[in-house]
């Protein structure tokens, strides 16, 4: 029995390694090795430096070839040199490799072999125009016979066509012809595109189409107009096609970019052209299909404008999850939901839209998805909506003091209506185009009561107002206006801490000064102040409920003398509730007290009815008094610093008396007649209710009236022509005009001259006017010259008036007739 010696190939058999021979210019892919000798750069002059493309011809043990795309070469390549499986790897399969030279042989052979996508691997370059020829032999299909490989040129037809008057033959194949199910004919016109094989220059015709197919309806949509042409995105192909104005059928100033168009297609000039244009109505052009099911995935790449190519329509990915895998997917600017920020690693859901033309895919209609913050480590705020302008707004931060700008474009939820109140959470990022300008972004909308702004404390204090908020709002920072504060005891130590008015539990029922109030104490997280939370009235302060007169009427404000007639409190007008035009001096009040910014002034005003407050008890065996002003009002003099005036009693001679008596407005008979020092007046004395205190009541002005003529009027004061200083006419305001008489210059009036007691200026009060203007005598010598002209009406007495006896009229008149003596 013989046995069978192995062959001597088989000896020199080496398994998948590196092949020494092979010149290790291939250690990294990207970079060409020049240590070449001098020797194997004569062998192939001019060798490409960079990495070039092919397709797999041939496979053997452990080495195969590898057909180039740009040249006329077909290389060796060791298995070693693949990266990846050499079991997965397929003839006709595209690579891309670099070439090197065998140490041995000196041979080119190609090094560091990747596979790549087949898409982007073309041996041809293909006309950017079609052709117009005619078919003169038609391809056919080649069977094999007897296991045969028909030849490159078997079964291959010829298409004939002219160009600068030379007639020119290529050969085109079954797998050459688009756009039509039957196969052309000899003799059929055809449109074509020239291809150019990269490796030896040959040219051929692809994409043959019968110009019956040709001569069809295509539609696109405008993607570009200009002075007098455009261009039209086609639904067939990826491609844009010329058009002119002329084309069109109808107005041209009606079509816009993005309608829908049909449109016949031409050669002219070797190029193709848009022809016979319609529109057509909107949504008629569909160029992709969009996925019903929403699939879920993570950014892997975003789009940034900075690092974006111009040429990079779709520079985002997607990775998401397939029954055969992860798949990349990209996306442009426009496939997002709305404008949300995305960042890189973020969940969101898609749709996946796949080209009618190319059946390329995309993602679109993105949305980022709240489970993103489970897992993204990002820092989560909240907030309220403080202001809301055109487009933006800022939103009052609970976590820190800053009002933070936000976009409307930020909401993740589109169908979000923004509204100021309203409380959201959101990541605070860097503004783009103002680095030191924090912005709000990945807003999502929180329902009522989820924003905490203060940390509430458990226990439950009791305090007494000690001064009430204020009821007007600020326009500043400051939106809550004055804070009211509560005195309590803590741990034996007096404290003190502020309130606003929305803290109050019941807005029906808010606390006075006085009241007794429960409350928390709530810490604000952003500042870490403490406030009064949670405030109640539990038990009202009876005694603060004051009474009083209205003791002065300025613009807006006024004072009340208190009910013992020791002092005056202020008060504002929209402390009334009422008319303030109803108000006057005397008017009987009920009040309370409130603190408002160190001050006391009185609130909740209302007027009572006269005689609500008793009065004073007149002591009538002290009769009716004479008396001198020691001192005015602080009305009157505002620098002094009791409220009370002073009446000094005197005998019938004028002589002072011991006893000497407040008085305050309720004093005065006349309420706008306010004392000057020395006035000499005639008042009663009344005992008070408090402390039975002797207080002059009743007290009326012996004044010397002064006679004059009013010299003007302007509004709400005048002058009248009276010098009681050099050169100056005497001042007077219309308040000090009786029974509120209409004055008019050249009234003669009678007055009372004062003397300010701040500045020493003099002015009249206490105006009484006394006759009316008599007339200009050019008017009086005008109704004199009226003569009687018997041709204008007549007025005839009907009937009498009724008289004083309720008769139907008084009785003729009769001449008086004398008694007879």
């Amino acid at each position: 029995m013989s046995v069978k010696k192995p062959s001597p190939q088989w000896k020199k058999f080496q398994p998948p390694g590196q092949d020494p021979a092979i010149i290790p210019i291939h250690q990294n892919p990207g970079v060409v090795n020049m240590n070449i000798n001098a020797e194997m750069q004569q062998m192939a002059p001019g060798f490409p430096r960079g990495r070039e493309t092919g397709l797999i011809d041939k496979k053997q043990h452990s080495y195969g070839f590898i057909q180039c795309c740009d040249r006329d070469a077909r290389l060796f390549f060791h298995y070693s040199e693949y990266n990846g499986d050499v079991e997965t790897l397929k003839i006709g399969e595209a690579v891309e490799f670099q070439m090197s030279f065998d140490r041995r042989t000196g041979k080119p052979v190609a090094v560091g072999v990747v596979k790549v996508d087949p898409t982007i691997v073309s041996a041809e370059i293909l006309s950017d125009e079609k052709v117009q020829g005619t078919i003169v032999q038609e391809a056919k299909q080649i069977k094999q016979k007897n296991g045969t490989v028909p030849g490159a040129q078997d079964g291959l037809g010829r298409v004939t066509y002219v160009h600068n008057g030379e007639c020119f033959f290529l050969p085109y194949g079954l797998d050459d012809l688009v756009g039509t199910s039957t196969t052309p004919k000899a003799g059929d016109d055809v449109l074509f595109q020239i291809a150019t094989d990269k490796r030896d220059g040959k040219i051929r015709a692809r994409n043959v189409e019968s110009l019956e197919s040709a001569n069809q309806r295509y539609v696109g949509v405008v993607c570009s107009m200009k002075d007098t042409f455009g261009f039209i995105e086609r639904a067939d192909i990826v491609k844009e096609i010329f058009f002119h104005y002329s084309e069109f059928k109808g107005d041209i100033t009606e079509l816009i970019l993005g309608d829908d168009v049909a449109f016949g297609v031409q050669i002219r000039n070797n190029k193709e052209v848009a022809v016979d244009i319609e529109r057509l109505p909107e949504g008629t052009v569909i160029f992709e299909d969009i996925a019903v099911e929403p699939a879920k995935g993570k950014i892997l790449k975003t789009i940034k404008a900075s690092n974006r190519r111009p040429s990079e329509a779709l520079a985002g990915r997607i990775m998401y999850e397939t029954p055969k895998g992860l798949i990349e997917i990209p996306y442009g600017e426009k496939d997002q939901r709305g404008d949300c920020t995305l960042l890189q690693g973020d969940t969101v859901e898609f749709q996946i839209a796949t080209d009618r033309r190319d059946k390329l895919q995309r993602a679109t209609n993105i949305a980022l998805m709240e489970e993103t913050f489970d897992y993204s480590g990002e820092i989560r705020e909240t907030g309220m909506i403080a202001a809301l302008k055109d487009g933006y707004g800022f939103i009052y931060c609970a976590d820190r003091d800053a009002r933070m700008f936000f976009h409307f474009s930020e909401f993740m939820d589109l169908t979000y209506s923004p509204h100021l109140q309203d409380e959201l959470q959101f990541t605070v990022d860097q503004d783009a185009s103002q680095p030191t300008r924090q912005v709000a972004t990945r807003i999502k909308h929180l329902n009522k009561g989820s924003v905490c702004f203060m940390n509430v404390l458990s226990p439950v204090y009791i305090g007494t107002i000690d001064k009430e908020p204020s009821t007007h709002k600020n326009q500043g920072k400051n939106k809550d206006g004055e804070p009211g504060n509560i005195i309590y005891d803590y741990e034996g130590v007096i404290q003190q801490i502020s309130y606003f008015l929305k803290e109050v539990t019941d807005q029906n029922t808010m606390p006075h000064f006085g009241d007794k109030v429960d409350f928390q104490i709530g810490e604000v997280k952003s500042t870490g102040k403490k406030e009064a939370v949670k405030v109640r009235v539990v038990l009202r302060n009876i005694a603060g409920r004051c009474l009083g007169y209205i003791a002065t009427l300025k613009d807006n404000y006024g004072f009340i003398e208190t009910s013992d007639h020791e002092k005056e409190v202020f008060f504002h007008f929209s402390s009334f509730s009422g008319d303030t035009n109803d108000l006057e001096l005397g008017d009987e009040v009920e009040y309370t007290l409130a603190r408002k910014s160190s001050k006391v002034s009185a609130e909740n005003m209302r007027k009572l009815n006269k005689g609500t407050i008793p009065p004073d008890e007149i002591v009538r065996e002290k009769g009716t008094l004479q008396g001198r002003i020691t001192r005015p009002m602080r009305i009157v003099n505002t620098e002094q610093e009791e409220y009370c005036g002073l009446v000094q009693a005197m005998d019938d001679d004028g002589n002072d008396m011991d006893e000497a008596y407040p008085y305050g407005i309720t004093s005065l008979a006349d309420k706008r007649d306010f004392l000057q020092k020395d006035d000499v007046v005639r008042f009663q004395v009344a005992r008070t209710k408090k402390d039975s205190a002797l207080r002059a009541v009743n007290i009326g002005a012996l004044r010397k009236f002064i006679r004059a003529k009013v010299d003007s009027v302007k509004g709400q004061y005048g002058f009248i022509n009276f010098e009681a200083e050099e050169g100056k006419k005497l001042f007077f305001h219309m308040t000090e005009v009786h029974d509120s008489a209409v004055i008019q210059p050249g009234d003669e009036v009678e007055f009372v001259l004062v003397q300010n007691q701040r500045n020493g200026k003099y002015s009249a009060c206490t105006l009484r006017k006394i006759t009316d203007t008599r007339r200009p005598e050019r008017l009086l010598s005008r109704l004199k010259s009226i003569t009687e002209d018997n041709s204008t009406y007549k007025v005839i007495t009907i009937r009498n008036p009724r008289g004083p006896d309720s008769g139907k009229g008084f009785q003729p008149r009769t001449p008086w007739n004398p008694p007879v003596p």
